[in-house]
């Protein structure tokens, strides 16, 4: 009889692929247990060594460790074999915001100020627990089935230790289109304020439909976003306009801040204020889970469960030994050319 197999990780049943990068591969789960799903995340640990990127994910699965609230993707535990690392997330069914402006362009204001709303509420927490996403764009925030925002992807993310004596961080990164100017300039730069500036530019996406800078040569691009050079389009409120050039300030000092933000007149219209608990935090066995120390609880074994195929009644019958179905065959045959000696027409 022929096998079906499913692989599983520990209390995870893994499904079909839904989304391949370099390092990672995420994958449909479900909970044996609970028949809950969920989305795994599967990193492969020769490759995350081979290229440095230990400390990158070990900052991601801490930073998500600290956030739990409901605009940010949720992360549930993390496991590790001998060879993958698995995260486990929140299933979000509802696709990109990216996918949803690029299908129907420009959203209506009062759509474009819910999703703005869920998403400074998201890094305003975030900042909160002093995490510094950095590469805020479109791509970046999901929507579930009801529509709601989470954002996700802190492979990016700051912590607090990565902060230098003068208090800023220095790493450049992020998307050139979404980065505010100080982060360009290499002198140091505040997290908040720099993941404001992208808040900026993805409000301007959805209320015009485009980028606010673009151009095809990179240091072009720069200049633009040193000189904050663009043009609202005229569709726009003369309210959002004034908030947009507020966030879109290129210095730092006198950029609008998030709590500016939260009591601005048009950001407040419908506005509801999130609620959320705060998660009680293990950041111990992160380490755990990279140097494969046998006592850790978060260590399972990737296997293959072997279940027969599924069959209809025919074939089923077709394996058992010693019935010959071809008797049953030549006794219709018989009877249908007797009928039709009869003179019956078939």
């Amino acid at each position: 009889m022929s096998t079906v197999g499913r692989t599983r990780v520990g209390k995870y049943e893994l499904g079909r692929t839904l989304g391949e990068g370099t390092f990672a591969k995420v994958k449909f789960a479900r909970n044996v247990e609970t028949d809950e799903c969920f989305a795994i995340k599967i990193l492969d640990k020769e490759k995350i060594l081979r290229h440095k990127m230990v400390g990158q994910i070990k900052r991601e699965i801490s930073t998500m460790k600290l956030i739990k609230h409901p605009n940010v993707i949720r992360m549930y535990e993390v496991m590790a074999s001998k060879t993958k690392i698995y995260i486990v997330l929140e299933l979000v069914t509802g696709g990109e915001l990216f996918d949803k402006i690029a299908c129907h362009g420009k959203l209506k204001e009062d759509e474009a100020r819910k999703y703005f709303q869920q998403l400074i509420n998201a890094v305003d927490y975030c900042h909160s627990r002093h995490v510094f996403h950095r590469d805020l764009k479109p791509e970046n925030l999901l929507l579930d089935s009801n529509g709601v925002l989470k954002v996700s992807d802190f492979g990016l993310s700051a912590l607090p230790q990565q902060f230098r004596e003068d208090g800023l961080l220095h790493t450049t990164c992020g998307t050139p289109n979404y980065v505010a100017p100080e982060v360009i300039n290499n002198k140091g730069y505040d997290g908040a304020k720099a993941d404001l500036w992208s808040c900026g530019v993805i409000l301007f996406v959805l209320m015009a439909g485009y980028l606010p800078f673009e151009d095809s040569n990179l240091m072009s691009l720069y200049k633009k976003i040193f000189k904050a050079e663009f043009t609202c389009p005229s569709w726009l409120s003369t309210s959002v306009k004034k908030l947009i050039k507020r966030i879109l300030d290129p210095n730092p000092a006198t950029r609008i801040t998030i709590a500016q933000v939260i009591e601005n007149e048009w950001f407040k219209k419908g506005y509801q204020p999130p609620r959320f608990e705060t998660p009680d935090v293990d950041l111990g066995d992160v380490d755990a889970i990279f140097n494969g120390s046998g006592d850790s609880a978060n260590l399972v074994v990737e296997k293959r469960d072997e279940r027969p195929a599924t069959m209809n009644a025919f074939e089923l019958i077709s394996t058992s030994q010693g019935l010959n179905l071809g008797i049953l065959f030549e006794k219709q045959m018989k009877l249908l050319f007797s009928m039709n000696s009869l003179g019956f027409r078939l």
